[in-house]
């Protein structure tokens, strides 16, 4: 979780949400990913996805079984969806997500018997770590937009 929590502040410094994910198989990392979502606009481009995308490449597979996840926040629903697809065995992750956590937060679809695969979630890696990292990042954001506030009442005025 270490290695995700490296990843996700390599997020921060680049202005994006600091989340990151690696990918664990036979003790190595095999894949790594932070969030790019601003930087590419592109929706799809949370950690996870890029891990996975990594980590398929790195053993030519797109069957990622006896492979962990490691991420700092709980997935969203298109990241369970390809956690599921890459049948990656294990996610553990940092800190949950009330609004999105689709690993048993908000909901549960990595271990839900109705799709083909299941995986065996760990929560709470690190989560004061993780939550931490988010908590800095979104205050940081605030208080840049308050100044920004701030700075235009005081030319308006």
């Amino acid at each position: 979780m270490r290695e995700a929590l490296f990843e996700a502040k390599t997020a921060a410094l680049i202005g994006e949400v600091p989340i990151g994910a690696v990918i664990v198989y036979r003790g190595e990392i095999i894949g790594r990913g932070h969030n790019l979502r601003e930087h590419s606009q592109d929706a799809t481009t949370h950690a996870e996805i890029l891990a996975i995308q990594e980590a398929c490449a790195t053993i030519h597979s797109w069957r990622l079984e006896d492979a962990a996840i490691f991420v700092t926040l709980e997935p969203c629903p298109m990241c369970s969806g390809a956690i599921i697809n890459s049948r990656l065995s294990e996610v553990y992750y940092g800190a949950p997500d009330p609004k999105a956590g689709t690993a048993g937060t908000f909901m549960n679809l990595l271990t839900d018997e109705r799709f083909n695969h299941q995986a065996e979630v760990e929560a709470g890696v690190l989560a004061d770590d993780a939550a931490g990292l988010l908590q800095q990042f979104f205050r940081q954001i605030r208080a840049k937009r308050k100044a920004k506030k701030k700075q235009k009442t005081e030319k308006q005025s």
